[in-house]
This record gives C-alpha cells, sequence and structure tokens, in this order.
C-alpha cells in the first residue's frame, strides 16, 4: 500500500502523526520501525530505560509500553473498520494502560512489541484493496483503516523522536 491517506480520510490529531510518515510502502515502513524499535531495546541501559526526563513523565519503558499498547488499540479499530464495522468505538485512557511497564524487562517489551508489530503487519497484507478506504468511528471522529495504518507508523515516529531529544540526548 503506497498511498497516503488524503485529508479527507481523517480528523482532529490524527493528522499529526499522519504528516510524520515518509513517503513510501506502509509495510515497508512499519518493518523498519521493528529492527529500529528492536535494536533501540536491545542497546539500552536498565539506567536508561527506566530514566525519566521530568517529574510526572514515563519512563523509557513506559513510553515503548505505551507505543506498543496504543498500536494494538489502533490496529483492533482498523481491523472492525477494515472489515466493514460501523460501530463507534470509544476512547481509551492511555494512564491506565501504563503501570505494568516499570516492571518489565527491555527483552519482554521487546517480545511485546515484535509480538504486536507482526500481528499488525500480518492483517495489512491479508487486506483487500477495497478495505483500506473503509472508513469507522472513533473517539468521536471518523477514520478510515489506511489512516490507522499510517497513524500507527506516525504515533512511533512521534515518540520515537521524543525518545531520542529527551532520554537520549
Amino acid at each position: 500500500m503506497n498511498q497516503r491517506p488524503s485529508e479527507v480520510e481523517y480528523a482532529g490529531s490524527s493528522g499529526e502523526y499522519i504528516r510524520l510518515v515518509p513517503d513510501g510502502n506502509i509495510i515497508d515502513i512499519l518493518l523498519a520501525q521493528e529492527k529500529q524499535m528492536t535494536e533501540l531495546l536491545a542497546s539500552l541501559t536498565e539506567s536508561q530505560a527506566t530514566y525519566r526526563y521530568a517529574e510526572g513523565k514515563w519512563t523509557l519503558k513506559e513510553v515503548v509500553g505505551h507505543i506498543t499498547d496504543a498500536e494494538r488499540v489502533m490496529t483492533y479499530r482498523l481491523l472492525r473498520f477494515a472489515r466493514g464495522d460501523q460501530t463507534p468505538l470509544t476512547g481509551f485512557d492511555q494512564e491506565l494502560f501504563i503501570p505494568p511497564f516499570g516492571s518489565w524487562t527491555t527483552a519482554q517489551l521487546a517480545e511485546d512489541y515484535r509480538a504486536v508489530r507482526q500481528s499488525t503487519l500480518t492483517l495489512l497484507r491479508g487486506l483487500p484493496a477495497e478495505a483500506w478506504t473503509r472508513k469507522g468511528t472513533a473517539n468521536n471522529l471518523s477514520i478510515t483503516a489506511r489512516a490507522l495504518a499510517y497513524g500507527v507508523a506516525g504515533h512511533e515516529l512521534h515518540h520515537m523522536a521524543v525518545i531520542r531529544n529527551r532520554y537520549l540526548s
């Protein structure tokens, strides 16, 4: 899938993430991200993984856990909409998802991330052409399956920039 979502395929803050995604095949982009994240997690010391750049901010491990859980949520939405399900889906409180990651090792985070990413890739590879433009409502905003796929990649790009600039600089 090489076609970027047009602005009529999403609403709200989704565009901030989608615009971060470079041109190219979204599956290739997601594969490259998987390699980059896996290498990052393998290189971290425990001190780096538990670093918090300011009071009240997540640790690096929590950021990675958030990236993975957000991908789960976005991909669930993508699955529902791609299959033609028009049931509106609610938002989620990302803060409720964070606590477990403080006790996880970087190896656990990497395993979880890879499993979720592989599931995402398998889903995307199996979508028929017409499924990419099917639209649904999530968190009171209209969005297509294609825009959600780009949202997964853009969300990770956003957080990887934060990791580079705030956690590893």
